[in-house]
């Protein structure tokens, strides 16, 4: 266990010494988790922190999120954004490495190298995972889309397949499912947010679980 108060990163982490013991899960991604076009509080750290608080569920929220970032990023900022008190790990990248065209295998090595490093420290995790488009061609798709789960049950991770499934869901058609999104039709809105932390929450909840019992399954 560790303390935590605040959003930031590395102040954040080290604000963890004189707040109140509660576990800290530090939020690995892009402009997904950063909260890319949004208010200071509405973004998805934001969000899912206040939805704990509400549940009545002790944790602190990192934001590890940087607009831009692709699967590489983040596995060579691992160690920066693990330094501290760090209790649990949500990985939410991969979405910069679809909008390049990068290859699947590319992406796979090096979210393999990020779930290294968190089984190195014994952190629990949870990846959150996106659904390649069609246009890159059926065998990319397939490619990408099984590095989620599969690096899922290699680890022993929790997993939230696609991050913006929950906006489809409750849209319904594409026409639908785009009032959750921001004009520029990647990120989500600050109501497209709210959607998915409610989808996301249980699972985070999950993951907090394992913090107290590293060994249960899920």
């Amino acid at each position: 266990m560790a303390l935590i108060l605040g959003l930031g990163l590395l102040p954040a982490v080290a604000q963890a010494q004189e707040a109140a013991e509660v576990p800290v899960i530090v939020a690995l991604g892009d402009s997904l988790t950063q909260g890319y076009g949004l208010p200071a509080d509405q973004g998805f750290v934001p969000q899912l922190q206040d939805w704990l608080t509400a549940q009545g569920v002790g944790a602190g929220i990192v934001n590890a999120g940087v607009s831009g970032d692709t699967t590489a990023g983040g596995a060579a900022r691992l160690d920066w954004s693990l330094s501290g008190d760090v209790d649990a790990l949500i990985v939410n990248l991969g979405g910069n490495d679809l909008l390049r065209g990068l290859d699947p295998d590319v992406s796979r090595a090096n979210l393999e190298k990020i779930m290294d490093g968190a089984a190195a420290r014994d952190l629990p995790v949870l990846l959150v995972g996106l659904s390649a488009p069609g246009n890159y061609g059926a065998d990319f798709k397939t490619r990408y889309d099984a590095i989620f789960p599969d690096l899922a049950e290699r680890f022993d991770a929790l997993l939230m397949p696609d991050f913006l499934a929950p906006l489809r869901d409750a849209g319904g058609e594409a026409a639908a499912a785009a009032r959750f999104m921001q004009a520029d039709g990647i990120h989500p809105s600050a109501e497209g947010v709210a959607v998915i932390v409610e989808s996301i929450g249980p699972q985070v909840v999950d993951l907090i679980g394992r913090v107290s019992q590293p060994d249960a399954g899920g």
